[in-house]
């Protein structure tokens, strides 16, 4: 299991697991639980350099980042 503390958004951290390179078991702390379940539940089994293209860069309102844009942060840092 891997922790990412976010920054820049409403979760504190988010939790994950990669097994052969795909993405697992994701948890966002805090946040807006109805769409980072969301997103959770759509990443499940994906592989990891996908869901980095697909959420890198995504903002949330006037922030320079999103919950989605930190789970791509935070793969890119876990990822091997």
């Amino acid at each position: 299991m891997y922790t990412y503390k976010t920054f820049g958004t409403c979760s504190q951290r988010i939790e994950f697991e990669i097994e052969d390179h795909k993405v697992h078991n994701v948890r966002f702390i805090g946040g807006c639980n109805g769409n980072t379940q969301g997103v959770a539940r759509l990443v499940e089994g994906m592989d990891v350099d996908e869901v980095i293209r697909r959420l890198d860069g995504i903002k949330c309102g006037f922030k320079s980042t999103s919950c989605p844009d930190q789970l791509s942060r935070a793969l890119k840092q876990y990822a091997v």
